[in-house]
C-alpha cells in the first residue's frame, strides 16, 4: 500500500533526509505542499510532547494521517543541553552559526565531548498516536568540519567514524543518522499496520 503522510515540519532539509529513507513507500507531503503556513509552536520541555504537539495541532486541522519529529543534540558535559532548545540555543532567531558557537564556547577544551543526537517522531494514524526514537551516539569536534548537512553537523562525530555530519554524503550519514533509525522504525511499524 502506498500511505500519504503530512509530515509537520518547515524544514527543508528534514524533509530531504525523511524521503531519502522512506524512498516510494509513502508519499510524504510537506506543510506548503498541504496548504498549510503556520509555525507550529514548541512549548514543551521534552522532545516528546513537542513532537506530539506538533502531529496533534495537523491532524486537528487535516483530520489526516500526519507525523512529526523534533530533535535535539545532548552534550553530556553540559547536563544534556541544548537538548529541547538545540533550535534555538543562542537566541529565538533560530541561528546555527550563533548555536555551535555558543555550544564550542561553553564545552571547554578539556571536559568529555560526548554527545548524542535524539530524535523522536510522533505518528498519528486512524486518529491514534505512536512515538518512535532514534539515537546516534558521538562525540562533540574541537571546531567545525565539511559543508553538508545543517544545524549541529559541522561539529558532531558519530561513534564509529572521524568525520562529522557535515563532511558526509547523505547515504553516508544515514548508517548512523538518528533520524534515520527513528524513521526506520516507522516504516517498519507502517508496514505492519492493518495486518494484524
Amino acid at each position: 500500500m502506498n500511505t500519504t503522510l503530512i509530515f509537520a515540519t518547515n524544514n527543508p532539509h528534514k524533509v530531504e533526509e525523511i524521503r531519502t529513507v522512506l524512498k516510494n513507500s509513502f508519499t510524504i507531503i510537506t506543510l506548503q505542499e498541504a496548504g498549510i503556513n503556520i509555525d507550529i509552536p514548541e512549548p514543551h520541555n521534552t522532545l516528546e510532547a513537542n513532537a506530539s504537539e506538533k502531529s496533534k495541532t495537523i491532524f486537528q486541522l487535516t483530520q489526516q494521517n500526519c507525523f512529526s519529529e523534533d530533535t535535539g543534540l545532548e552534550v553530556a558535559a553540559l547536563n544534556g543541553e541544548p537538548g529541547v532548545n538545540s533550535a534555538r540555543y543562542a537566541g529565538e532567531e533560530r541561528n546555527f552559526e550563533n548555536n555551535i558557537e555558543k555550544l564550542l564556547n561553553n564545552l571547554e577544551e578539556n571536559v568529555p565531548r560526548n554527545a548524542q543526537f535524539r530524535t523522536i517522531i510522533s505518528l498519528i494514524i486512524n486518529r491514534n498516536e505512536f512515538l518512535f526514537e532514534g539515537i546516534c551516539k558521538g562525540r562533540i569536534a574541537e571546531k567545525k568540519k565539511g559543508e553538508n548537512g545543517f544545524g549541529y553537523d559541522a561539529i558532531f562525530i558519530p561513534d564509529g567514524s572521524n568525520k562529522t555530519f557535515a563532511e558526509m554524503e547523505m547515504e553516508e550519514k544515514n548508517l548512523y543518522s538518528h533520524r534515520k533509525k527513528a524513521t526506520d522504525k516507522l516504516i517498519q511499524f507502517l508496514n505492519n499496520y492493518g495486518k494484524n
